[in-house]
């Protein structure tokens, strides 16, 4: 249950300013449709979150406990900080319209989810926890605590996002978990 909740926790927070929320907001002004942008979001971040937690599975495998420690550990340090920058759309994100509403969100969201902050936050989270199912539910549900009010309330609410301190909070989170992770807790749990 712990990593179900702390993968949602902090993917919830770590999305508040994203590129993939700047995009719910594109197309959700763009194409006025929320049911299929929301199916799409969720389908596309399942798919893509799925193949990062296996990923993040396989290098556990492959890492003795140290090593795993240590490069977990600078893994959330290192998320601290890309958390506090802020992201932006270039534009070319929107541009598959031919595929429909649905098939533009997922086709969009899954490449721009690649290597997003929120990506490598799930490998690094099933390799912690070592929980593939729990994690990757949970940063799924953190996509979507996320990108939906940005799909249902648009470019209303976008202005009124206190977005330096969600970064900041998010940043925290993640320093604590890095930090927590190189001295030593959950050596419990193996690594």
């Amino acid at each position: 249950m712990e990593a179900f909740l702390v993968s949602t926790g902090i993917v919830a927070l770590a999305e508040i300013g994203d590129k993939t929320q700047l995009l719910a907001f594109i197309l959700a002004a763009k194409y006025r449709k929320p049911l299929p942008i929301i199916l799409g979001i969720l389908v596309a971040t399942l798919a893509n979150h799925a193949a990062a937690g296996a990923l993040g599975s396989w290098i556990t495998s492959l890492l003795g406990p140290e090593a795993l420690r240590l490069v977990l550990g600078l893994s959330f340090i290192g998320m601290a900080v890309w958390s506090l920058i802020p992201d932006e759309l270039d534009g070319q994100e929107t541009k598959a319209a031919r595929f429909g509403v649905f098939g533009t969100t997922l086709v969009a969201f899954f490449m721009v989810e690649m290597g997003d902050k929120t990506q490598i936050a799930t490998i690094a989270l099933v390799a912690r926890y070592k929980a593939l199912a729990s994690v990757v539910s949970g940063t799924t549900l953190g996509m979507m605590i996320a990108n939906v009010p940005a799909v249902i309330l648009g470019d209303r609410i976008a202005d009124r996002m206190p977005g330096r301190l969600i970064r900041a909070a998010a940043a925290a989170i993640f320093l604590i978990l890095g930090i927590a992770t190189l001295a030593g807790a959950g050596q419990r749990f193996g690594f």
